[in-house]
């Protein structure tokens, strides 16, 4: 089964999302890098971003809106030098089949405001089985309190 048919319909990219900013307000909401990243479906270079190496308790959340993506203890070190997650926080996130540089993946984005994240791919731990490989610059951390 692929992973389009395990998330049930693809999202388009012409969906609408409830946080929404005209490109003006998101240039200046985001850091450049943040901007090519979660508004252009870009992606940092491998081991670039602190994020990576992140232990503490808390949560990632989007950059762009806010919204809470990943609980810490989901997160696994899986050596692509990208954040990994074995799974999202329920109804966070959303996917889109992505057919670009000759190749066919999964990407993930935000389901609040549709910012690109990263891609998920079938090659996980247990018991999901999946790889949620998300930028470090398109989320912050915001750390569990107490």
């Amino acid at each position: 089964m692929g992973l389009s048919s395990m998330f049930g319909a693809e999202t388009k990219r012409e969906e609408t999302f409830p946080f929404q900013l005209t490109d003006a307000e998101w240039r200046a909401r985001l850091t450049p890098e943040q901007y090519r990243i979660l508004r252009g479906h870009g992606t940092e270079r491998a081991g670039s971003c602190a994020l990576n190496y992140e232990k503490r308790a808390g949560t990632f959340a989007c950059a762009g809106c806010g919204q809470k993506l990943f609980k810490s203890g989901k997160k696994f070190e899986s050596g692509t030098g990208w954040p990994s997650f074995d799974q999202p926080l329920e109804g966070s996130v959303g996917t889109t089949e992505d057919f670009s540089f000759g190749m066919h993946r999964t990407e993930v984005h935000c389901s609040n405001c549709g910012g690109h994240l990263g891609h998920v791919f079938p090659d996980g731990p247990p018991p999901s089985g999946l790889r949620y490989c998300i930028n470090g610059e398109a989320m912050v951390f915001e750390p569990e309190q107490g």
